[in-house]
């Protein structure tokens, strides 16, 4: 069941490739459209790293209420990332306008708001939310603070491209927080069986 939500999120996701696509092709491509189809892109693979680096491939524990937090998270989820997909035809149409259209900067921020929620709602049916509390807590609060910068973004409904940027800068916050620790463990791990090394050459 892990495995099948983890591949159905997968092809969710695609719906934000498929939405950018759309977009380019309903006009001639123009170097904004362009890359405000490329940052539109990121945004996408800006979701995939906050499910995969918090929530996804990970079985919750046993209990019945984590469990059934679990699969219900996914239907918000689920949502908010298709919205986004749809959103981001209309973003790349109109690359050019000064300000993006007000439901296109809505839909694509709150669904970004709600992809952050729903996978802190997920972590918290997981076993490490309880044996890894710092590191969860943590994403958590900074979720829940990315969250309400995205929703700023999208109330101040900036140009597409600088939509586009703000969320991809917001959505790195939380990915860029997962690559650290996991690179403060990979040290620690790497100091201590080095130490465990030099005493075992020791004695």
């Amino acid at each position: 069941l892990t495995e099948r939500f983890g591949a159905f999120i997968i092809i969710v996701l695609g719906e934000t490739l498929t939405g950018v696509v759309a977009g380019l092709s309903g006009e001639p491509v123009s170097a904004m459209a362009l890359a405000v189809g490329l940052v539109a892109v990121v945004v996408g693979f800006g979701a995939w790293w906050t499910y995969f680096d918090f929530a996804g491939q990970r079985r919750p524990r046993p209990e019945r209420p984590a469990s059934l937090r679990w699969v219900l998270g996914h239907l918000p989820l689920t949502a908010a990332i298709a919205a986004m997909g749809a959103a981001m035809v209309s973003l790349v149409d109109h690359a050019h306008d000064s300000r993006a259209p007000a439901a296109t900067a809505w839909i694509l921020s709150a669904g970004t708001a709600v992809v952050l929620g729903a996978t802190t709602l997920l972590a918290t049916s997981l076993p490490a939310w309880a044996s890894d509390r710092s590191r969860y807590r943590t994403f958590a609060r900074i979720g829940a603070a990315v969250a309400v910068a995205c929703l700023a973004v999208g109330a101040a409904r900036p140009a597409p491209l600088i939509l586009g940027l703000a969320l991809v800068l917001l959505l790195s916050i939380p990915w860029g927080y997962a690559v650290a620790r996991r690179l403060a463990s990979e040290d620690h791990q790497a100091r201590e069986d080095r130490a465990t090394s030099e005493g075992g050459l020791v004695s």
